[in-house]
């Protein structure tokens, strides 16, 4: 729900004065934590905002592990914290290939609920308050795993979404293999027995309250249809809007959703990681590819390093100093022990928010493709598979899963792409044609950058681009894989690009053909 001591005042006056609301905030951080035995270090105890700047180095994970491992080993928070932490959030470690442990404290909860209710002022400028006249269904996932009927009655649902595109789509998927087992279910008013959990089961029996073979009826009806073309209009018909994070490597997933979805507003609307929540998107009805994000500088201290920096520390920029369309890397200092803590995330400056500068997500740090000199960024690959994209509905095909690596086991080495398919029509078994997989090898290469091509049509030292069609499931199996070494399906996403052989051999047990690029791209596309 959205606080009702905020209002749209609040917000232009929060963007309105940036500079002094971080200066501000710097200063409680450092006056919470200066004696901890991280900052002490280098501070001695000071406060002092100069001496932060010349004395409290940039780091990483790997610089700020030992004390965070300290803390969750039973020493005290003060280790890193002025304040105790109350929990450690896990990434998934599908970016960098770890898992990582990141401290927070009950500022935590608030920070994240102050920027809930920005977001809910930011919708509520588009979409009745935000789709608070009626109900938000989420699909929320917990470790192990789980999917339970969501108990919203259908026609009040205003607003469906999940934490990440890939979440709701696998819930969409889960709904195609079982929806004849829900309408079973809700037709006879009683659960499946292969449903163990006992809260589970509880919870789902008191919506039930008994059959109801109306419902069971109207589900069967739009679930039977030979498309799914707009399930999610027609299952929740009062629905405005799909709400989940569609932005850099999410992107994959919004031809699937607008396709699901009737092509409903699909709105990102929140930006943030287990380091810091950073911001909101102000234009909620902005195509998903145009979403940028502005900052919420009373969250937590952040200052800007160019990505061009080339070692220069000095360069580093405040919130309120960085220039319009250059790129960044966020440096964040928060309330609960990371100071001047380098995200990994890559920013473009789009526009500005009264005097808060608003970003735009562009990839993950060193996530990238590489066979020899040429550099293949995270965005340069989804903006490739946009390319292929008409192809792939002309032949009514849907990609429900990709990851790419670079295969130097081979001479030339090469780009491999797996691809997880799926016929637009769910009643249809699809069979791969040579020609359109070829074609879509030749798209992908054509639309890499000049040094890409060049090494491949002229050097000869990269070779043909391969892609390796996947059964049904694969990437389901990724996912479990990822999970079973002690990620959250909540956070989880499909890594762009992979280098685990672990991984790797999950994917490659379930290939069924590859294909090959046949013609070397043309130097001047």
């Amino acid at each position: 729900m959205m606080n009702p001591s905020l209002n749209l005042m609040d917000l232009e006056e929060l963007t309105s004065n940036a500079k002094q609301i971080q200066e501000d905030v710097l200063e409680e951080i450092l006056t919470l934590n200066a004696n901890t035995e991280y900052l002490h270090r280098f501070l001695h105890g000071s406060s002092d905002k100069v001496l932060f700047k010349k004395n409290v180095p940039v780091v990483t994970y790997d610089d700020v592990k030992p004390y965070i491992e300290r803390v969750a080993n039973g020493e005290p928070s003060d280790v890193i914290s002025g304040g105790p932490i109350t929990m450690f959030l896990r990434s998934t470690g599908t970016s960098g290939g770890k898992q990582k442990v990141f401290p927070v404290n009950d500022k935590y909860i608030e920070k994240l609920g102050y920027v809930i209710a920005l977001r809910s002022l930011a919708m509520s400028k588009h979409f009745d308050s935000g789709g608070e006249q009626g109900k938000a269904m989420e699909f929320h996932c917990t470790k192990p795993p789980s999917e339970t009927p969501s108990g919203l009655p259908r026609d009040e649902v205003v607003r469906v979404g999940a934490a990440f595109a890939f979440v709701l789509v696998r819930a969409i998927d889960f709904l195609e293999k079982h929806w004849k087992e829900l309408c079973s279910n809700i037709r006879s008013g009683h659960v499946s027995e292969w449903i163990t959990d006992l809260e589970g089961r509880n919870a789902v029996s008191t919506i039930l309250r008994g059959p109801d073979p109306i419902l069971a009826d109207v589900i069967e009806q739009e679930c039977s249809h030979k498309s799914w073309e707009g399930i999610i209009t027609r299952l929740w018909p009062k629905a405005k809007y799909i709400d989940c994070i569609i932005t850099g490597q999410m992107a994959q997933y919004i031809p699937m959703l607008e396709f699901y979805s009737n092509k409903l507003p699909i709105v990102s609307t929140t930006y943030g990681s287990s380091e810091s929540t950073f911001g909101m998107n102000m234009d909620p009805l902005c195509k998903p590819q145009d979403t940028s994000y502005t900052c919420a500088p009373n969250i937590s201290y952040f200052e800007f390093l160019p990505v061009d920096h080339k070692g220069d520390m000095a360069s580093i920029v405040d919130l309120v100093d960085v220039k319009l369309g250059c790129y960044y890397e966020p440096v964040v200092t928060n309330y609960f022990g990371l100071h001047r803590y380098l995200i990994g995330d890559i920013l473009q400056v789009t526009g500005f928010y009264n005097n808060t500068p608003q970003f735009r997500f562009v990839h993950r740090k060193n996530v990238v493709l590489s066979v020899r000199s040429e550099i293949t960024t995270e965005e340069d690959i989804l903006k490739a598979l946009n390319h292929v994209g008409l192809v792939l509905e002309s032949s009514d095909l849907m990609l429900m899963g990709f990851t790419c690596y670079a295969d130097i086991s081979t001479f030339p080495g090469h780009y491999v792409f797996y691809w997880e398919l799926k016929a637009k029509d769910v009643q249809d078994v699809f069979e791969l044609e040579e020609k359109v997989m070829v074609k879509c090898c030749s798209l992908l290469e054509e639309s890499f950058d000049e040094v890409y091509r060049k090494n491949r049509s002229k050097d000869e030292c990269i070779g043909p681009l391969e892609i390796r069609v996947v059964q049904q499931g694969t990437f389901d199996s990724l996912m479990e894989y990822f999970i079973s070494q002690g990620g959250s399906i909540a956070q989880y996403k499909t890594p762009i690009c992979i280098n685990s052989s672990e991984a790797l051999a999950v994917l490659e047990n379930k290939v069924l053909a590859r294909f090959f690029s046949e013609k070397s791209p043309p130097l001047d596309s």
